[in-house]
């Protein structure tokens, strides 16, 4: 038991690292299908990875020493059905026509490694019950072949990293893993009463989806910066020069859109496109819009910076800069507050709305 609480102490540890990789792509993902992120579902997926997390490392922790491995002698597999129970009723002092025993082995190891191999699995029966929406038969057999990765995963030896498995590869285990599912999916019947159900939750996801916050604004423009970098890097391995990259930025942003109906490809992805006052596409207003973007936020301070590292530091050139870094601050407040009432928006006339879902409810 001492194992299996450090086992699960090392999940939580390795988990919040993990989550940090996957919430961007994760958003960038919901942000594609639903047009919006909820908090409620986020947590699910979350608690979802953490669970496998856990499960995994009680399979293959503690992980022991090479030597230790080579020296074991332990048999590969164990293949008879239902060993597990003649191992019970031999090795406890359970008798069937004495209920006086009933209670002493029900505290027997044997009897705790059949009981946490069912519970094991329980919730994955549960979740994918409740929110992938999987009936008996398929909750059944995704179970099993849960199980059965899990069984691979020993009788290799961590796949093949050590020289022979250091756990047994037991049917048995795939039995009770296989049972906890099934037990899982039923108990995943009342909890589906209970919670929102997975059509509420897209729902709910499709209709403030229309909404355009401005973390989905910042989504977007991150992703096109990371598509960005990976041209500039693709083509910087082409030996350009830093003007003929600056061109490439200049391409992505403002012709590029021109075949997206003004949309960055980050735009476009996560469903959101320029418009004029009257809700159309103007590609004019959207290709002025990025200019004057680019322009207040990207070319005048590069030329003020210019300015200062080759004409000195003189007092107009530290005004400009000095007035620039105020109106990028009040920008980036104004931004996070009301992202809709941008200047580059007001003087362009456009505005981002959220186009037709890319995910439609039944």
């Amino acid at each position: 038991m001492s194992l299996y609480i450090g086992d699960f102490k090392t999940a939580v540890f390795i988990f919040p690292f993990l989550a940090l990789l996957i919430t961007f792509p994760y958003m960038i993902f919901q942000y594609h299908k639903y047009g919006s992120v909820l908090v409620y579902r986020t947590l699910i997926i979350y608690s979802f990875i953490f669970y496998l997390m856990v499960i995994y490392f009680l399979v293959i922790l503690p992980l022991p020493s090479f030597e230790e491995v080579r020296a074991m002698n332990i048999p590969r597999a164990q293949l008879i059905p239902f060993q597990a129970v003649a191992d019970f009723i031999r090795s406890t002092p359970f008798r069937i026509n004495e209920p006086s025993t009933y209670l002493k082995a029900l505290f027997d190891s044997s009897f705790y490694v059949v009981v946490f191999n069912i519970l094991m699995t329980a919730p994955f029966g549960i979740y994918l019950r409740y929110y992938f929406q999987c009936d008996m038969k398929k909750t059944i057999l995704l179970t099993f072949l849960l199980s059965l990765f899990f069984e691979l995963t020993q009788l290799t030896g961590d796949y093949f990293i050590y020289p022979r498995n250091y756990r047994l590869f037991d049917v048995d285990d795939l039995i009770q893993n296989t049972l906890g599912g099934y037990l899982g999916y039923r108990i995943g019947g009342p909890l589906t009463r209970l919670l929102p159900s997975r059509e509420q939750i897209d729902k709910e996801a499709v209709e403030k989806g229309w909404h355009v916050s401005g973390i989905r604004r910042t989504c977007a423009a991150l992703l096109d910066l990371f598509i960005l970098l990976i041209l500039e890097i693709f083509v910087g391995f082409a030996g350009v020069s830093t003007v003929e990259l600056a061109f490439v930025a200049a391409a992505y942003y403002l012709i590029l859109p021109l075949f997206l109906k003004g949309s960055t490809p980050g735009q476009w992805f996560l469903g959101l496109r320029i418009v004029d006052k009257n809700g159309k596409t103007n590609l004019a207003r959207a290709t002025l819009r990025r200019v004057i973007f680019m322009g207040c936020y990207l070319i005048l301070p590069a030329l003020i910076l210019h300015c200062i590292s080759f004409g000195g530091l003189s007092f107009s050139f530290f005004a400009c800069l000095l007035i620039w870094l105020v109106y990028l601050c009040s920008s980036l407040i104004r931004y996070v507050l009301t992202p809709w009432k941008m200047g580059y928006g007001k003087l362009s006339g456009t505005r981002i709305e959220s186009v037709g879902k890319i995910y439609h409810l039944k």
